[in-house]
């Protein structure tokens, strides 16, 4: 018997009224000629704090006892869940602490102390945090808001899946980024209970992928490592009652590589004019990765908008790299009068912008009359990028990529 049900979840709702909102599905018409059908985006970037954990730590706190509210809550988090919890936990007149993994990003950090959370950093990753979140509530009584393994979180996330189903009644695929799995299970099991023939997919980061191998071995298993830009997601081990609810009612999971999510970002960015976090942009990576994949009608969940401006500009340089739209190239050219001249006039011709110059004249793979170009080009995309590579051959170049 499931833990949390669609009643469960028809509750929470109603428990989030007025504090969550109703985040809008917005049509892709770029994803739709991808896919060969309709493409839609469930907006949760834009949902209170940047994300969809709003939903489930406010369901979660409200329902504290008295005495548990005199207590105060603890939370360990990247910073999504850290701003739902101080959100929900300040608008309920509580008092909160979240312990954040060191390196979480700035903006996140500063919007948990706005919305009222005292932050201490302790750890590299989110579980260490949540070691140290586990000994603050041992210590002094403070109640621990798991941010996904705990019935009312997975109820309040799933109130996200009764939304597609209303906005979307004809959804046949619904694909969701997936960390510790709450998300995921709250909205697998709000539509399954509805919708059975719908397809439910989760996607996770490759480099920190804990429900592939846990779901083989039939329980939670420990990631040893994570490596992953997408901090949203980085969850080293899927919970007790959300790897259930995910075993029970989700289809399928995918793995997204660290290119496929910057080049999703940044087709976010330019063609939907979303922005979203690197696990917030997941499952449209899984969409681009393989776009025939997927039956339409398909939903899409954005689930984060929360990324450090920093982190923003290296990932659209990033995506525009694999996208083909930065070109590296090492070039040899001779080493006389108008050697770079006659290269840099057939880059112009070729339509490629280029971006930094460096030379390079000692090297036992040149002759004494030859000097390499090391060249960083703009193209148009990865077609263009080849049509440059082309033209450059074509003249007589020696080109090493």
């Amino acid at each position: 018997m499931d833990s949390v049900t669609l009643a469960d979840i028809e509750k929470a709702r109603e428990v989030i009224e007025g504090v969550a909102v109703r985040t809008p599905m917005e049509e892709s018409r770029w994803l739709s000629a991808l896919v060969d059908g309709p493409v839609s985006l469930k907006c949760e970037n834009l949902q209170r704090t940047g994300s969809f954990k709003i939903r489930g730590a406010y369901v979660r706190i409200s329902r504290l006892s008295p005495e548990q509210r005199a207590a105060g809550v603890v939370a360990a988090s990247a910073g999504n869940h850290a701003q739902g919890v101080a959100l929900a936990a300040s608008t309920l007149g509580i008092r909160s602490t979240v312990f954040m993994p060191e390196g979480a990003p700035i903006p996140k950090e500063k919007a948990t102390r706005g919305y009222g959370a005292e932050v201490r950093f302790h750890g590299r990753y989110l579980d260490d945090a949540m070691v140290e979140a586990r000994r603050f509530a041992a210590e002094t009584g403070a109640e621990l808001i798991h941010p996904f393994d705990h019935e009312d979180i997975v109820a309040g996330q799933g109130t996200c899946g009764l939304e597609i189903l209303e906005q979307q009644p004809d959804v046949k695929t619904v694909i969701v980024p997936t960390g510790g799995g709450g998300l995921l299970a709250g909205i697998a099991i709000a539509i399954k209970a509805a919708r059975p023939d719908v397809r439910v997919i989760g996607v996770q980061a490759e480099g920190a992928a804990a429900f592939p191998g846990s779901l083989r071995q039939g329980a939670p298993v420990a990631l040893e490592t994570m490596t992953t830009m997408a901090d949203g997601i980085a969850v080293g081990r899927p919970g007790d009652i959300t790897f259930a609810a995910v075993r029970d009612h989700c289809d399928e999971i995918r793995t997204v590589s660290e290119e496929s999510l910057s080049r999703a970002l940044l087709a976010l960015v330019e063609r939907a004019k979303m922005v979203v976090e690197p696990a917030g942009a997941a499952a449209v990576a899984a969409i681009l990765d393989t776009p025939t994949h997927f039956d339409s009608p398909t939903v899409a969940v954005l689930s984060g908008g929360n990324i450090d401006p920093l982190l923003l500009s290296k990932v659209i340089r990033h995506g525009l790299a694999a996208a083909g739209r930065y070109l590296y190239l090492r070039v040899v050219i001779s080493d006389l009068p108008g050697g770079l001249a006659g290269l840099l006039v057939c880059l112009g011709e070729a339509g490629a912008n280029v971006l930094e110059v460096a030379h390079e004249r000692i090297s036992p793979s040149l002759h004494l009359n030859e000097v390499e170009v090391r060249i960083q080009l703009e193209t148009r995309g990865e077609v263009h990028a080849e049509v440059v590579l082309g033209k450059l051959r074509e003249a007589g170049y020696r080109v090493y990529e």
